[in-house]
């Protein structure tokens, strides 16, 4: 747990930095679970987010778009009415548990001072923002609402008074002296860390274990020492926002030992949590929102592969058409032999070069030239089979790359990029046309995502088929420079430069490959080359082109790098 009590702790005094006394402008509900509010604070505006979310709930300044939906939710008009306008008069933590309390106040729509209370209450699944009209304690609403038979202890809907969480009986390591320390530990127990997780308030697993790791096998009197030297970096707020990468990320208010890997560091908490959090989340918004165009596109993909399994045991029946040929000469050869009535004949095989026999099935029924017509009609059906079948296998083959390719712009696509893989498989004929999406304005251009690389070129990339083709059709110039990593699927990415700087293709190279099937590989091999070099095949695919005259260059992909050359 990351964003424990202290973590809390010290998010709520950056925040007090960032936005204390400053005006609530405008608030935005961007998703189910998550609310922005545009505040104005020491001459600039910030954008705070508060996220309910079961997975990543969590306070913060970012610096992250968020697209809005076209009609507010209902909990966002009733923050818009009592919160606009209003002043932050003060933001506090409840104790050491994980809730933000910002103080609010304003006038109300009669003109009369009101206040109001906005908590955030930061508890995974059960994560909650709540309004609170403070002078009579009660909830004007929530974005989560638990009703008795949910909760018996408190009840969180509009009308009801504003009860807190059930408080735990665990001492304040704030206060904590290392006596207190040493009496709330059991060492002959064992399990030191655990222990102090539950003796103390506020306190994760992550700050126990690095306690136990600075005391290393030291005497009783090494882990109350390491214990108050780390709460006392949190009691004077010295903040070093750390994330460790490893076999998975691990992020927190300062650096920790005891977790392996390497260690980013960050000017803020909310920096930090950008890093960590918008792509997970975005992915699992993404996931929601295109669970079932996944679901479908993969279908669609092993209908194809179960497609070419069959075909190919057709075309190896088909095979038999040179057979076929053989012994319909054999016999047209040999007709003096057969009589009407013969089930079979024996003739020389004369293409064998030992001079063998070979024996010739025939149906009794027919004459001796029907039957060897019968063998000419055979081979002349399997050779058209031939060629009708691999037909179909190779279309079955671009059928999977062109899925496969849209499964992996699903994998790195935002919410818009979802709708508009959605549009191109419902104009492709893959899925039927909803009645909303024949409203849709016509020649609307794809928006696409622009990036500077460190000597300040422009570079646009495409992250579905739909973007693909306008930027290589349309936005680039002839002599921009094109790439897309070789023989994998993913982006079309343009440098807005007929000669940009090696550092500039590398930059693009690595957006390319971020941006591609093989995102988590390593040395990706991307190609470059002028966009007059790339066209698209008549009748070809959505976002399928061909090129030449191209360059490689290798590159390892880097989030890092990436998220630094975002416009």
């Amino acid at each position: 747990m990351s964003f424990d009590g202290l973590f809390t702790r010290a998010m709520t005094l950056e925040l007090k930095d960032e936005v204390l006394n400053g005006r609530i402008n405008k608030i935005h509900q961007p998703y189910k679970n998550e609310i922005i509010l545009i505040v104005r604070a020491n001459g600039k505006n910030h954008k705070l987010l508060l996220s309910a979310h079961p997975s990543y709930s969590r306070v913060q300044i970012t610096k992250e778009d968020y697209e809005n939906p076209a009609v507010p939710p209902m909990f966002c008009m009733l923050l818009r009415k009592h919160l606009e306008g209003y002043i932050i008069e003060d933001i506090r933590q409840s104790d050491l548990d994980r809730m933000i309390v910002f103080e609010v106040k304003g006038r109300n729509e009669i003109g009369d001072v009101s206040y109001k209370q906005l908590i955030i209450e930061v508890m995974g699944r059960h994560s909650n923002i709540i309004l609170v009209d403070k002078e009579r304690n009660m909830i004007l609403d929530s974005i989560k609402h638990i009703s008795p038979s949910m909760n018996t202890h408190r009840t969180l809907l509009p009308g009801h008074e504003y009860v807190m969480p059930p408080q735990q009986d665990k001492g304040n390591p704030l206060e904590a002296t290392a006596e207190d320390v040493l009496r709330a530990l059991d060492f002959n127990a064992g399990k030191l860390d655990k222990q102090i997780v539950q003796s103390f308030a506020g306190i994760s697993p992550l700050f126990a274990k690095e306690v136990i790791h600075h005391a290393g096998l030291g005497k009783q009197a090494a882990i109350a020492q390491s214990f108050l030297d780390l709460i006392g970096k949190s009691k004077e707020n010295q903040v070093s926002p750390t994330l460790i990468i490893g076999e998975k990320e691990v992020f927190y208010w300062t650096a920790l030992e005891h977790v392996e890997g390497e260690q980013l560091s960050f000017s803020s908490l909310s920096e930090l949590l950008d890093r960590f959090f918008h792509q997970k989340a975005a992915r699992d918004r993404v996931k929601q929102q295109g669970n079932d165009l996944e679901r479908f596109i993969r279908n669609e993909r092993d209908k194809n592969v179960n497609k070419i399994e069959k075909l190919k045991q057709t075309l190896k029946d088909a095979e038999q058409a040179d057979r076929y040929q053989l012994l319909g000469e054999l016999l047209t050869s040999n007709l003096y032999a057969v009589e009407r009535g013969m089930t079979e004949v024996s003739v020389v095989n004369y293409y064998d070069e030992d001079g063998g026999s070979i024996t010739i099935p025939l149906n009794p029924q027919k004459s001796p030239s029907e039957n060897a017509q019968l063998y000419f009609s055979r081979y002349q059906k399997a050779k058209n089979a031939i060629e009708i079948v691999n037909e179909q296998i190779k279309k079955a083959e671009d059928e999977i790359i062109y899925l496969e390719r849209l499964m992996q712009q699903l994998e790195s696509a935002s919410t818009k990029d979802v709708e508009e893989i959605r549009e191109e498989l419902e104009e492709e004929g893959y899925l039927r046309a909803r009645k909303q999406s024949k409203k849709k304005k016509a020649n609307v251009k794809p928006v696409l995502e622009k990036y500077i690389s460190s000597d300040g070129t422009q570079i646009l990339v495409g992250k579905n088929n739909k973007q693909n083709d306008y930027l290589t059709n349309k936005a680039a110039g002839k002599d921009d420079i094109w790439l897309h990593t070789k023989d994998i699927p993913g982006s079309h990415v343009v440098i807005k430069s007929t000669e940009p700087s090696e550092q500039t293709i590398k930059e693009a190279a690595n957006i390319a490959a971020y941006f591609s099937k093989a995102r988590e590989s390593g040395s990706v091999p991307v190609d470059f080359t002028a966009v007059k070099q790339v066209k698209k095949p008549k009748g070809a695919k959505p976002g399928f082109v061909i090129y030449e005259g191209q360059q490689t260059v290798y590159v390892t992909p880097d989030l890092d790098l990436v998220r630094s050359l975002k416009d």
